[in-house]
């Protein structure tokens, strides 16, 4: 209590504070600044550019799809063809249920791998690595066997051709030997003139030109040669590439180009007239198989281990497309007599059907997991689309297109 009585002394107790939280009233400060006109517009972009709180367009996208795809869910409209109602999107039941493909194999049609198919408008030839040569009529519905030459090639063959005409062939066998075939209305015969002489040897793979005048091969060390079955199978032509073996080859429609593809991975474009290379066509890093002219030689299609088929322009060497869908090596190609879709096999037994207009696959088929060495389109019968293939199951299958009940 002294202290506090000191202290009391020494404040007094009545000594007015001073107050800490005053509320006088302060006069307001005006502050006029000039904002130019030019400024001013500037302040209201960046205010507009602020931005809000808005539904992104990837959403709103999304919604309409949704809102597209329940739509044709339960739309309704009628069938072009039959004229019955259906589902918007989808395909008419009733005209769907009358097709149906149909798939016959003839089993153990050689002893050994079947490497090769050739069609004609009146025959199937298939060559194996036995010495046989089979050649099954197209011209009925069941596909006979029409003729069958033993002892062809020795050590067995790997390739055989036809020329469009349907009037000349050629074998090819792992003794090096060549062997040209000629039809003479009615049936298959040796052209023993030409194979007597054995002038045409030591090549690869074989092409004829649409005329059966020419025979053109691919030799192990890249060269191309070119023979006129006309003038006693006398070598005219001999082409060089870059070295590289020579998988496969094909002739132009209209005679003009040679296209070649090689181990390397090039595929390189001849003009035959002047033998001179036009294109070394990029694309494919591993080692080409099939190569194949469409119809019109409009497009160059090539195709090998990179399991990716590529189109090219012809004339430019651009390339035009790429085809991917196959997990293993693609081993045959084959333009349908119209160039509207392409053939192709696989090491894994896989035949797909690509559509060029579509620039995608419309078909698979698995019914084999062996390899598939060759595959070919055959001529339409009663309007039925075709194709026949063969490989390691020494089998040839036919596909077609059947209708009815």
């Amino acid at each position: 209590m002294a202290a506090i009585s000191s202290l009391s002394r020494l404040l007094p107790l009545s000594l007015p504070l001073p107050s800490l939280l005053s509320t006088q009233t302060l006069p307001a400060i005006a502050i006029h600044i000039h904002i130019p006109a030019s400024l001013s517009g500037i302040w209201d972009s960046v205010l507009r550019a602020v931005p809000k709180k808005k539904t992104s367009y990837g959403k709103k996208r999304s919604r309409q799809l949704a809102g597209k795809a329940l739509k044709d869910t339960i739309a309704i409209n009628k069938c072009p063809a039959c004229g019955a109602p259906k589902r918007s999107h989808l395909l008419c039941p009733d005209c769907v249920a009358t097709i149906t493909i149909t798939v016959s194999s003839f089993y153990h049609a050689h002893p050994s791998d079947i490497y090769s198919l050739a069609v004609t408008k009146s025959h199937i030839l298939s060559v194996s690595g036995a010495s046989s040569l089979n050649i099954h009529s197209t011209s009925q519905p069941e596909l006979p066997l029409a003729q069958s030459f033993t002892g062809v090639h020795k050590l067995g063959c790997h390739h055989v051709v036809t020329s469009a005409d349907g009037k000349t062939a050629a074998t090819v066998g792992f003794d090096g030997l060549v062997r040209i075939w000629s039809f003479n209305g009615d049936s298959w015969v040796e052209n023993t003139d030409i194979n007597s002489s054995q002038r045409i040897c030591d090549i690869w793979a074989p092409a004829l030109s649409d005329d059966g005048q020419y025979l053109a091969g691919t030799t192990t060390d890249g060269r191309v040669k070119v023979w006129d079955l006309l003038d006693n199978a006398t070598q005219i032509r001999e082409l060089e590439s870059k070295g590289s073996f020579g998988m496969c080859i094909s002739l132009s429609s209209d005679g003009a180009h040679t296209a070649t593809g090689h181990q390397s991975g090039n595929v390189y474009v001849f003009n035959n007239e002047t033998g001179r290379i036009v294109h070394s066509l990029s694309g494919l890093v591993e080692p080409v198989r099939c190569v194949a002219f469409s119809p019109g030689g409009k497009y160059i299609a090539a195709a090998g281990d990179s399991r990716v088929i590529v189109l090219y322009e012809r004339l430019s060497g651009e390339q035009a497309a790429n085809f991917t869908g196959h997990n293993s090596w693609i081993t045959s190609l084959d333009w349908s007599e119209t160039g509207e879709y392409l053939l192709s096999s696989s090491l894994d037994g896989k035949v797909k059907v690509w559509s060029i207009e579509r620039n995608a696959c419309v078909a698979t088929h698995s019914e084999s997991d062996q390899a598939i060495w060759s595959v070919k389109w055959l001529p339409r019968f009663n309007r039925t689309d075709r194709f026949v293939t063969a490989g390691a199951n020494r089998a040839i299958t036919f596909y077609r297109e059947a209708t009815g009940a």
